[in-house]
């Protein structure tokens, strides 16, 4: 997968916000470490001095930007997210303006981030961590449907309503749970799981949220 911009804006963990590219490439640099120590000793092997020497680095950078593995967790979280979510925007981009026919994309950029984004089946979204690592207010799922839902209102030039929020909640919740059980021993994740994620899935977003055609 191709290098994107990270956005750290959003983590109010963090000591320093990073505002010129060596500064990012830096950060960068510790997250890709972290993620790559998930995958290798799992989340408790993510330690400050583990991710000083993975990263080429010292423990006084990684302070200077985390105060804690709490918050350079949620970095990783937070641009896992990113990375998802722009992934399935440039795939809803190259589909045809049908209700719900980015459906098969929005899946596999999902099973693609569990393929082969580094640590992503250890810490996916922070969920693993605690059901509300990405925000104190909400729970992870809903912070991606609150996703899903904009780029559907932007694709349909239609309102985000809090039905459409619901069943988009709902639908995230199904996904996480088949596809994390898909991956649970298989590391391509088992076909069976992932392809009846995809027809229960779209069968109930067809259903519940029949969105016609912009």
């Amino acid at each position: 997968m191709s290098e994107s911009p990270t956005t750290f804006s959003e983590n109010n963990d963090l000591r320093t916000i990073p505002v010129q590219r060596r500064s990012t490439d830096r950060m960068n640099a510790l997250l890709d470490a972290a993620a790559v120590l998930i995958d290798e000793e799992g989340i408790d092997g993510v330690t400050t001095t583990a991710v000083a020497y993975r990263s080429r680095s010292s423990v006084g950078v990684l302070y200077r930007y985390f105060p804690n593995i709490d918050s350079l967790l949620k970095a990783l979280a937070q641009r896992n997210m990113q990375r998802y979510l722009e992934m399935v925007a440039e795939g809803s981009d190259r589909t045809p303006d049908i209700p719900w026919s980015s459906w098969d994309n929005t899946l596999d950029s999902y099973v693609h981030m569990f393929r082969h984004e580094p640590g992503f089946r250890g810490l996916r979204f922070g969920d693993i961590i605690s059901d509300r690592f990405l925000d104190a207010e909400q729970s992870n799922n809903t912070v991606i449907a609150r996703a899903f839902a904009e780029q559907v209102s932007e694709t349909h030039s239609i309102p985000v309503t809090q039905e459409m929020l619901f069943h988009l909640e709902v639908g995230v919740n199904m996904g996480s749970a088949i596809i994390h059980r898909a991956f649970l021993h298989d590391p391509k994740g088992e076909k069976r799981f992932i392809e009846h994620a995809r027809e229960f899935i779209g069968n109930y977003l067809r259903t519940y949220l029949p969105i016609s055609s912009s």
